[in-house]
């Protein structure tokens, strides 16, 4: 079933914020500039997976075969939105450089 546009940039702003502030309140309590850019590529796997966490141990290459295969299958709209998170969790890193660069000791 298509994703309808006003469905697409909702998901899109929604997930921008979502990891722009989690990536925000996370530079701010470990003061790791880019911990969430690095930490979402797992995220992004933990939303599109089918797989047990436990299976990517016990039954490996079955495990990241069909990891491989939903990632190919995502729909064009899926990927769009994974995308923009991506991006939110790179600008919270921009935004605290800045704060810091600026001298604001807090960030």
């Amino acid at each position: 079933m298509p994703m309808s546009l006003p469905v697409l940039l909702i998901s899109v702003v929604l997930f921008f914020v979502l990891f722009f502030g989690i990536g925000f309140l996370l530079n701010m309590l470990l003061r790791m500039t880019w911990i969430m850019a690095i930490i979402y590529p797992v995220v992004s796997i933990f939303i599109i997976q089918d797989v047990k966490f436990i299976d990517y141990f016990r039954a490996p290459s079955s495990s990241f075969a069909l990891l491989g295969e939903k990632i190919i299958s995502l729909a064009v709209a899926d990927v769009i939105i994974l995308i923009s998170g991506l991006l939110g969790a790179i600008a919270s890193g921009l935004v605290i450089r800045l704060l810091r660069a600026k001298g604001y000791q807090m960030f």
